[in-house]
This record gives C-alpha cells, structure tokens and sequence, in this order.
C-alpha cells in the first residue's frame, strides 16, 4: 500500500514571522540572485521572489519598508518588486501603509502561521521522552512550562521510586524560583522578563518557603553557568531533582525538562552524567518547539481536556 505524502509548513516559514533582527544592507545577499538555475522557470522564479520579500518584511519589520528599499535588498526591479507586492496584498499576506508609504506583513499572514502550527504539540513532542527516559533512569521525569508568574506541570512519566514534588500531578502549579524545573525556566528567561518574574515572586518566596533574594539570584547564576539546576532547599527533606531549559531559537527558554528522585540517587558522580542526558534531549526538543504551539500561550486551558 502506497503512503500517503503529508506536506508541513517548513520552520523557515516560521522564522520569517519571527525574525525582527536588523539587517546590514551591506552584507545582505539577495536570495533571488543567490538560487539554483533549476529554478529559473516564470512560476518558481514568481514564487521565489515572493519569498524573498516576505523575508526582506521580516528583517525589517520595524526598519525602513518602502518600495525602493525592499527593491534594493532583495535586487529586484522596483516595477517586479510593486507587481509581486500588490500580488501579496491580493492575497492578504501584505499590507500597505498609504500614510507612511510603507509595507509590512498582515494580520492574516500571522494567522495562517498560528493555524497551521505543528501537527505534534510540545506536550506530544515529549512525551515519548518522558517514558523513555524514565525507564531508562528508573527515575520519574517532568514537563514544566511557565505560566505567569508561576510554572506548571504539563505531564509527567513515574518511575519506580516514590517521591514527593513540588508541583505534584500533572496540572499542579509552583512558583517560578521553587524547585529545579522552574528554576531552569527563570535563569533562562530575557532579562527584562526575569527581572519582572523576581521582583513580583520575591515577597511570595519568602513568605511561603523562606527563600530570599540573595539565594535566587545566585541559583540563577549557578544554572546560566552549568546549563542545569540542581540544588536542593531542603524544602522536601529525602528528595533531590535535576532540571533542563527547553529554549526556543532566541535561546528563551520555554518550559524545562526535570527528573525528581530521592536523594541517593543524585550523588556527585550521577549528576554529571543525568546532566548530559537531560541536555541533548532538551537540544533535541528546543529545535522543534512551535512558537505558535497553543500549550506554551495557555498551559492551563490544553490540561482542561485531561
């Protein structure tokens, strides 16, 4: 029986909604000069210029955007360069500003990227992970993505040893800066945004777990250093925990991967070695998370159905 061919938006599409990096016009390399001769045909060569200036959009998506300056980086003709743009605004993937004389990418275009997201959630995406790595550690292991302030439980995978948590089930919340696994996701958040997360959290650390300020901020330079969180409270006496960042492609990070267990089983010479695991398979995951995916915008309302 012949298998079906199933067709995906590519990650590129992706980065060019994502992209707001300034260009240096300079260094920038036309695509539409730069492509294979195989593509030369009216249609390709159409839709590739298309493309070229979709991302030419995307660089500059605060810069400059006029007719003449999307002509000049993607090396078009200003007479090509209107023609496939009023093509693109037919097609409501562009806009014009009438005011400003500018173009810039539409609502709609975002859209479609939001609706067509992956067809594997951040949660499926894991989950094989999770039972794996459980089974191989003999360790329980957890998904955690922020939530406001705080950062919840998305799944989590058992394993034989009994122990306690700070988040508890799937679903259970915890304060960003409890616990190794929002301990990961806070070190590697941009630093306007963690600022923001400490200052709110600070009073609810101290008054719920006596952590202060001074402990915070140095867990979040030992976990930028190491790459992992790993130290213990002594909040639950008999456990101990490892956790990972999952980072997006701007190195944010968007949930974290941890593995509770008691104790013993997290010595000086195990550690490094979890470590290791936990890393490569977060490196794994981060070059597949969606930035669209709908579990990272509203972690609570994909648990609603479990």
């Amino acid at each position: 029986m012949q298998q079906q061919k199933v067709f995906l938006l590519s990650r590129s599409f992706y980065e060019i909604i994502l992209s707001n990096e300034k260009v240096n016009l300079f260094r920038y390399t036309p695509l539409s000069l730069s492509r294979n001769a195989m593509d030369k045909s009216p249609a390709k060569a159409a839709l590739n210029r298309s493309f070229d200036l979709l991302r030419a959009l995307a660089a500059e998506a605060n810069g400059e955007n006029r007719l003449t300056d999307l002509a000049r980086r993607t090396g078009l003709t200003p007479s090509t360069t209107l023609r496939l743009l009023r093509g693109l605004i037919t097609e409501s993937m562009v806009e014009y500003d009438e005011e400003r004389r500018q173009y810039r990418l539409s609502v709609d275009f975002f859209t479609l990227a939001a609706r067509a997201g992956n067809p594997a959630n951040l949660r499926d995406l894991c989950r094989p992970i999770l039972l794996r790595l459980s089974a191989t550690l003999h360790d329980t292991l957890f998904l955690l993505v922020r939530s406001g302030f705080d950062a919840v439980c998305l799944d989590r995978s058992e394993g034989p040893f009994p122990i306690r948590s700070f988040t508890g089930d799937i679903g259970g919340r915890v304060i960003m800066g409890v616990g190794q696994g929002s301990m990961a996701i806070l070190a590697f958040l941009p630093e306007a945004e963690r600022e923001e997360v400490i200052r709110f959290n600070l009073p609810r650390l101290y008054d719920q777990h006596r952590l202060d300020e001074v402990f915070i901020r140095s867990e979040i330079a030992s976990v930028r250093e190491l790459g992992y969180a790993s130290r213990s409270t002594g909040l639950l006496p008999g456990m101990a925990g490892i956790a990972v960042p999952i980072l997006d492609r701007d190195g944010k990070a968007v949930a974290a991967l941890s593995m509770g267990t008691i104790a013993e089983r997290l010595n000086p010479e195990r550690l490094p070695v979890v470590a290791d695991i936990l890393k490569r398979e977060a490196v794994t995951l981060s070059r597949q998370v969606n930035p669209f995916d709908p579990v990272l915008r509203r972690p609570a309302a994909s648990l609603s159905g479990l």
